[in-house]
């Protein structure tokens, strides 16, 4: 078995990874990949607690579950939204969209 406390370094790597590329980043797809590796941190973390605190309880994994659903679909709703940026401004990056003010 693997200690849970790997499990929480690897949640605080992702975290950390997905933050510096979201400070970093001026394209949308990279900025939208950054922000699912902190989403996974969580999902990681959710796991790991349940884990931690409830080994015979299962409330974390479904919570888990639930969040990646909720992960898919709003990657889905933002990928839909950045592509209706390309098409208007021929360009991905962050200051394509500041553009968009009247």
């Amino acid at each position: 078995m693997v200690p849970v406390e790997y499990y929480f370094i690897l949640s605080a790597l992702l975290f950390f990874i997905g933050v510096f590329g979201f400070i970093t980043r001026r394209n949308l797809i990279a900025m939208l990949i950054s922000i699912e590796l902190v989403l996974n941190a969580v999902d990681i973390n959710f796991a790991a607690f349940n884990r931690l605190l409830f080994p015979t309880e299962l409330e974390g994994f479904f919570m888990t579950l639930f969040s990646i659903g909720v992960s898919a679909a709003e990657s889905a709703v933002a990928i839909a939204i950045i592509i209706n940026v390309y098409r208007n401004f021929h360009s991905d990056s962050v200051e394509a969209i500041s553009n968009m003010k009247n």
